[in-house]
């Protein structure tokens, strides 16, 4: 109850601070590329539901047809202004309206597309006993997944092998550990991770 209450207040905060800023994204956007401003992709929640989860748009319309995970910063599905967009995960502001609707929240899990949750292991599958969130210890841990994948000769075998098991570990420390005072601080340290 405190964890939504807490969203619900932060969520909200964030949106009316961010507004201005969230309208000339999506001015920029409008005028660099064709398509809509917003890309709405359906992924995995709390307890295998599926939702829309929202983003500003970085990619060429239709780009997840060529494949769903990202390879690098310079991936030629990315836009001029969604390099940057990406690069400062500005991307995401419109998961507010997702933590404000109620299907995700500030921290917590990732949520996964249900191609790559088909593939978790009973143990796995605990993270979807939680909300999923916008950032949490998987997120800090791998900021910079798309550059990592850009280094493998077969990004998505990497991902599956390497980088969902590891994420899947952090998301049940984090599980493990939650709380109020671990959410402030996990939010803390990925503002400071933007920043940097």
């Amino acid at each position: 109850m405190l964890k939504r209450l807490f969203d619900i207040i932060f969520s909200a905060l964030g949106l009316i601070i961010l507004l201005p800023f969230m309208l000339l994204i999506a001015v920029f956007i409008g005028l660099t590329s064709k398509g809509g401003v917003f890309y709405r992709q359906e992924r995995v929640g709390k307890l295998g539901k599926k939702f829309k989860l929202y983003k500003f748009r970085t990619m060429k319309s239709d780009s997840d047809k060529l494949g769903l995970l990202t390879v690098g910063g310079r991936d030629q599905r990315i836009t001029s202004i969604g390099y940057y967009l990406r690069k400062y995960k500005l991307d995401e502001f419109p998961q507010l309206l997702n933590v404000l609707f109620g299907t995700m929240s500030i921290v917590g899990p990732r949520p996964e597309v249900r191609k790559y949750v088909d593939l978790y292991t009973d143990d796995q599958k605990k993270v979807l006993n939680v909300k999923p969130g916008i950032t949490d210890y998987a997120s800090l841990e791998y900021f910079s997944e798309n550059d990592l994948l850009a280094k493998s000769s077969n990004p998505e075998e990497t991902y599956i092998k390497e980088i969902l098991p590891a994420k899947l570990a952090l998301n049940k420390k984090y599980i493990s550990e939650a709380g109020l005072i671990t959410d402030i601080k996990v939010i803390l340290r990925t503002l400071a991770k933007i920043v940097s």
